[in-house]
Parts: structure tokens; C-alpha cells; sequence
């Protein structure tokens, strides 16, 4: 089959034949119809990650969109979107044309929304609808802010914060096209993005038509920062990501005043259960116009464009690979 091979880690993929893939007992065979390159996908095939360094060639690709050829978990023929360890353990990925995916990650798919549309949205979506639902425990009529407003955790949030009935998203951008991808999501306000904590804060004031009940924050830094100086009463802060550097200043009158909580979420903390009912969720609000993420679709042969535009935090839109 034609497959994305990591040959050198640390090396950009190229595009080549690989064997099929044969599913293990308790694994399906599925062809994909379009599988996302993620930060995660790199960060994997570079060598210096915590998972450790693979053993090479393989496919990278931590999740996808196809159809099942065969199972013994599901019927032939069934949509799916899918999770795979390519990358975190030896073994291949998605961005192939066949994929064997261990049966507990397979979650059906009836919602009429594209594959491409669907894999955009994937684990980044299910973060943002966790960190709201799970984690923030959002409340109709709170008021949300969302860092990193033109990412695709970003845009998730923004989308599922208004499908939860949020009074108001703001959202937080570092640049024109961010914010417009911010808008077209459903943001109520856009906030411009300023290293400087005072100023930033005071953007976010102006902004919001009150105090905030609830932060998704996947950038952290001077953001998470200023966030906390606009919570209200009993606010959270759920930080899943570090765009923007790995380090943020609290203030504890702020926090103890307020009685803010800082919250830590990983995709990697949730059950097998619970992310398959928000894949679910946000299939069908995808394909209510309600949830998107803005992506290119690319062929496998333009691998290393996706993929240096990964590595470069430059892939937004998101580039999904269509086998």
C-alpha cells in the first residue's frame, strides 16, 4: 500500500510502499478517508519525546477517518473515526491507505460530516469539548474565553462552548487570519494578542460583557496570565497546551480572592468511554454547521509540506491527508 514512512526520526516522512497492515486478535482493518498531521504526530517522530524513539521504518499517524473492511468488533462497511499509538509505541499509524486500529479505538460514525471535516476536528476537538464539560463543568449562560482562539483546539472550544450554551465566547488571536478563523467558528468578540499582561488584560476586559466564568487555554504564558486577572467568582482556567511557553505567573490574592480553580486536562487522562461520546457529540454538531476546525486537504505525496507546517507551528488550517 502507499503509506507516510518515518524512515530517520527526526527526519521529514516520505511517501512510499509499505506492507498491509494485518490486525492482531482484537484489532479491525480499516481503509482511511482522511487522517490529520498533529503537533503530536511530530513531536512523536522526532526522537526526543518522552514516549521514547520508535523503531523505524513506520507509519506515524495518531488518528484518522475511515471505513471498516474487516472486524470482528463491527460490520463491514461501518464509518469510523479511529485512534491509533503510532509514534508513543512501535507500530503504524493513519496516514496510509490501510490502517489496523485496535478495536476499543474505533467509534462509529453516523453524522453526515465529511472525513476530512471530521479528522480536522479529532482529538483537538475532544480536548476542547472535555475541558469544558468535564473538567470546567460549564453551565449555560457562562461566560468563556478561549486563548488561542484560531488554533484548532482553539476554534473546538469556541464551537462547543456555544453548543453548550455559553451567554458569551471571547476569543484570544496573535493575528488577522487567526481571528478570522476565530469568527467564522462562532466567537461573539476577538480579542488581538499583546505580550504585555496589563495590556492583554485590558483588551479582555473591554471585550467581555463581564467577569469570566471559564478559560480553555491551550497556549499558557502571558495569556493564562492575564486570564486569570479577568475570572470572576469561582472561575476555572483548564490549561491543555503550552503554544506560548511552558510558564504563566498566578497571583495568590488573585486566585484565593476569587476563588479561582487552575485546571490540568490530557486527552490521555479520559476514558475509552468518554472520548467516544465526544467524538460522537461533535460528529453531530459538525455536521449541524455548529463545530468546525478551517483545513486544507492534501494528498499523501504532499506529506512533508503538512509536515514541515506542523513542525513550524504554521499549520493553520489544519492539513489533512487524503489517501
Amino acid at each position: 500500500m502507499r503509506a507516510v514512512l518515518v524512515r530517520e526520526l527526526g527526519a521529514v516522512p516520505v511517501v512510499d510502499e509499505h506492507p498491509d497492515p494485518q490486525p492482531n486478535h482484537g484489532g479491525s482493518l480499516v481503509r482511511v478517508g482522511a487522517a490529520p498531521v498533529v503537533p503530536l504526530d511530530v513531536l512523536c517522530a522526532s526522537g526526543t519525546s518522552y514516549f521514547g524513539r520508535r523503531r523505524t521504518p513506520y507509519v506515524p499517524g495518531v488518528q484518522g477517518v475511515g471505513v471498516v473492511e474487516e472486524s470482528d468488533a463491527l460490520p463491514a462497511g461501518t464509518r469510523v473515526w479511529f485512534a491509533t499509538s503510532a509514534g508513543m509505541v512501535d507500530g503504524d499509524g493513519s496516514l496510509a491507505s490501510w490502517c489496523a486500529v485496535a478495536d476499543d479505538d474505533l467509534v462509529p460514525v453516523d453524522a453526515e460530516v465529511t472525513d476530512a471535516a471530521l479528522a480536522a476536528l479529532g482529538l483537538s476537538a475532544v480536548a476542547a469539548w472535555m475541558s469544558l464539560t468535564w473538567r470546567a463543568g460549564l453551565r449555560p449562560g457562562e461566560r468563556v474565553l478561549v486563548l488561542g482562539g484560531g488554533g484548532a483546539v482553539g476554534q473546538s472550544a469556541i464551537g462547543a462552548a456555544q453548543v453548550l450554551g455559553a451567554g458569551q465566547v471571547v476569543a484570544v488571536c496573535r493575528s488577522a487570519e487567526a481571528a478570522g478563523r476565530a469568527t467564522a467558528a462562532g466567537a461573539d468578540a476577538v480579542v488581538e494578542h499583546v505580550d504585555d499582561v496589563s495590556e492583554l488584560t485590558a483588551r479582555i476586559s473591554a471585550a467581555c460583557a463581564g467577569p469570566v466564568d471559564v478559560v480553555v487555554d491551550p497556549v499558557f504564558g502571558a495569556g493564562a496570565t492575564a486570564a486569570t486577572q479577568v475570572l470572576g467568582d469561582s472561575g476555572r482556567l483548564v490549561t491543555l497546551g503550552a503554544a506560548s511557553g511552558d510558564a504563566a505567573t498566578f497571583s495568590s490574592a488573585t486566585l484565593r480572592s476569587k476563588s479561582i480553580s487552575v485546571l490540568g486536562y490530557t486527552n490521555n487522562s479520559i476514558s475509552v468511554a468518554q472520548r467516544a461520546e465526544a467524538v460522537t457529540r461533535i460528529a453531530e454538531h459538525a455536521a449541524a454547521g455548529r463545530m468546525q476546525v478551517a483545513h486544507h486537504d492534501l494528498p499523501l505525496d504532499r506529506v512533508a509540506e503538512a509536515w514541515q507546517a506542523t513542525a513550524e507551528g504554521r499549520a493553520s488550517p489544519r492539513h489533512v491527508l487524503v489517501p
